[in-house]
């Protein structure tokens, strides 16, 4: 039996024309769970393994789910300190499985993304990996763009106020229930956007869950779909948000993370990574309202598509409830920067 949007036979007759050789007999393949927006399968001949990434099935958010943006940043990442995937092909192609994908090399390591999970990582290895999480992050943002050919792969001018726009945009493609105060922080989002420093690449999602393990260290950054160049911090305060500003709520996109799991608190990360990179921090609290507003439309998109039928795998009837307590830590983030002294 063929994965939900994975046929193999249809895959494995692309590939025998396009790779001759690289597969050695019919394949076989099984969604990788866990995962909210592009699918992901691990396929097999027998011999070797791959992964297929391809966007998720029904409705689609525009300018989401672009797998050739993740091929490409993948493949120009190789050469440098940030571990990624090897990229073998990428499909434009809709015709072959319903939607474009690439093929890319399996890499073995952990996901972590319950508490049950990181549960079993010693103490001492939970603040080496938190270490090596924000070492990773820096190193990435510390990639000269021009260099490996991503000097055209985003706008950099105007990141901050086009990403406002674009998750409003995003959210009135979404919308199929009253969530309050929601417009309210997209409007103090608008009307507070900070200066910018260098440009750099952007993950668009970095947060624990999206990397592979192996022992302490980060063997493979994943999900680079949302990538982008643009302002660095937008990453930070993404990690942050997942990784201890929502404690308090039942959190069924990343758990077993933050100081109630026995990790360094957000400040301890941020610190790290303002002594890697040199980077001021002060604005910090608006980009943390950003991701918070910026999650809660992606989770309300996965939410619209769980309501259409139109979501694969488990724990998809639960995302939805993220969403209000996301707008709270938005707008409370918004609160404290006008309450907050300026020097």
């Amino acid at each position: 039996m063929h994965p939900p949007g994975l046929d193999l036979v249809r895959l494995g007759d692309y590939l025998a024309r396009e790779r001759p050789g690289l597969v050695a007999g019919p394949l076989t393949g099984e969604l990788i769970v866990g995962g909210r927006s592009n699918l992901t399968y691990r396929i097999s001949d027998g011999r070797q393994d791959w992964v297929v990434r391809r966007p998720p099935l029904g409705h689609v958010l525009a300018t989401a789910h672009d797998v050739a943006r993740e091929y490409r940043v993948i493949s120009a990442l190789a050469p440098t300190p940030v571990p990624v995937p090897g990229t073998v092909l990428l499909c434009p192609d809709p015709e072959v499985l319903g939607a474009p994908f690439y093929l890319m090399e399996m890499v073995e390591g952990t996901v972590y993304r319950t508490a049950a999970q990181t549960a079993a990582v010693p103490p001492a290895e939970r603040w080496h990996l938190s270490r090596h999480l924000v070492g990773t992050l820096a190193d990435l943002h510390a990639v000269d763009p021009v260099a490996v050919g991503l000097g055209d792969f985003g706008r950099p001018d105007g990141f901050l106020a086009r990403q406002v726009r674009r998750w409003r945009t995003q959210l009135d493609g979404s919308r199929s229930r009253d969530l309050p105060g929601i417009d309210r922080l997209a409007d103090g989002l608008a009307g507070t956007v900070p200066g910018s420093g260098p440009p750099a690449i952007v993950h668009g999602d970095y947060r624990l869950d999206n990397v592979l393990v192996r022992g302490t260290r980060i063997a493979a950054v994943l999900d680079w779909e949302m990538s982008t160049l643009g302002d660095p911090l937008a990453d930070v305060g993404l990690l942050l948000v997942y990784w201890d500003r929502l404690a308090s709520v039942d959190n069924p996109v990343v758990d077993g993370v933050g100081p109630r799991y026995g990790f360094p608190d957000g400040d301890t990360l941020t610190g790290w990574y303002a002594a890697r990179t040199g980077a001021d921090l002060s604005a910090l609290d608006w980009y943390v309202a950003l991701a918070a507003f910026k999650l809660a439309v992606i989770l309300e998109g996965i939410h619209y598509r769980h309501s259409l039928g139109k979501t694969v795998g488990e724990g998809f009837d639960q995302i939805g409830t993220m969403v209000p307590p996301l707008v709270e830590q938005g707008l409370a983030a918004l609160a404290h920067i006008r309450t907050t002294p300026t020097s």
